[in-house]
C-alpha cells in the first residue's frame, strides 16, 4: 500500500477523496420557541438604579464630545430660554451637567418600573422615547437663538437617548412576575 492509499480496519485500501467543503451556515428560517427575556452583560448583574447612572455617564460623555464637535465646527454656542431677553453661552460641560440633571428623572422611572410595572423594558422604552421626542419642542422654541444651535441642542437630546435608553432598557426585565 502506498502512503496515499491508507487501509480500512479490513485491509482493503480506499482512495483519498477531495476534502470536505466548508460547513454551511445553519437553516435560520424556523423560529425558535418565545423564551424569557434574560439580561446578561456587565450590567446585568448591577441594580438598576447603578446601571442608571453608568449608562448617564456614558451619555453624558458622548453628548458632551459631541458638542464639542460642534463648538469645533464653528456653532455658535449661545441660547435662550423662553421668555429671555438675550442668548446666554453655553459652557464646555453645560451639555454633560444637562444630561446629568435630567437623567435623575429616568433613573427613578426605571427604579419604579422595574418594582411596579408588568412589562418594565417596554414600558420605560416607550415613556422615554416619548419624552425624548416631547423634548425637541425646547430646542425649537428657543428664542434670541442661531438655527445651528438650535438644531445641535435638539440633537444632542437624540444622542443622549440613544445611549442611555438602550443600556438601561437592556437592564430591566422584560416581564414582572
Amino acid at each position: 500500500m502506498s502512503a496515499t492509499t491508507p487501509e480500512t480496519p479490513t485491509g482493503t485500501a480506499t482512495t483519498p477523496t477531495a476534502p470536505a467543503t466548508a460547513p454551511t451556515a445553519p437553516d435560520t428560517t424556523a423560529t425558535a420557541p418565545a423564551t424569557p427575556r434574560t439580561v446578561t452583560g456587565f450590567l446585568a448583574a448591577r441594580p438598576v438604579w447603578l446601571a442608571g447612572v453608568l449608562a448617564t455617564l456614558a451619555g453624558a460623555v458622548v453628548t458632551e464630545a459631541f458638542a464639542l464637535g460642534a463648538r469645533a465646527a464653528g456653532v455658535p454656542m449661545e441660547a435662550a430660554s423662553p421668555g429671555a431677553t438675550e442668548a446666554a453661552g453655553i459652557p464646555v460641560g453645560g451639555f454633560f451637567g444637562g444630561v446629568v440633571f435630567w437623567s435623575v428623572a429616568g433613573i427613578v422611572l426605571a427604579v419604579a418600573l422595574a418594582r411596579w410595572a408588568r412589562r418594565p423594558a417596554r414600558t420605560f422604552t416607550v415613556t422615554t422615547v416619548a419624552l425624548t421626542a416631547l423634548s425637541l419642542a425646547g430646542p425649537a422654541v428657543a428664542p434670541h437663538t442661531a438655527v445651528s444651535t438650535q438644531v445641535v441642542l435638539a440633537v444632542s437630546h437624540v444622542v443622549a437617548a440613544a445611549v442611555i435608553i438602550p443600556l438601561l432598557a437592556r437592564r430591566l426585565p422584560g416581564t414582572r412576575r
